[in-house]
């Protein structure tokens, strides 16, 4: 387990990806302010998720994924 400096504990797990990919994202982060590849696959995943979060919310929602496209975050 990681500590934060607030000495609050994070927990984290394993996941498995194909050595391949993970070649190719080590290649994608080098042009980006992410310092690892887990650092990455934990930004694209908790992007993902709030996105399937955002559409599940039904049509309320809709005009903030408008919004978010037109910026060029969704």
């Amino acid at each position: 387990m990681r500590t934060r400096k607030t000495g609050e504990k994070r927990k984290y797990t394993t996941i498995t990806i194909p050595a391949p990919l993970f070649e190719r994202l080590r290649e994608r982060i080098k042009t980006t302010g992410f310092s690892s590849v887990s650092d990455y696959v934990t930004y694209v995943m908790r992007e993902t998720v709030s996105e399937e979060a955002l559409r599940k919310g039904g049509k309320e929602t809709e005009g903030v994924l408008e919004k978010l496209r037109a910026l060029g975050y969704a």
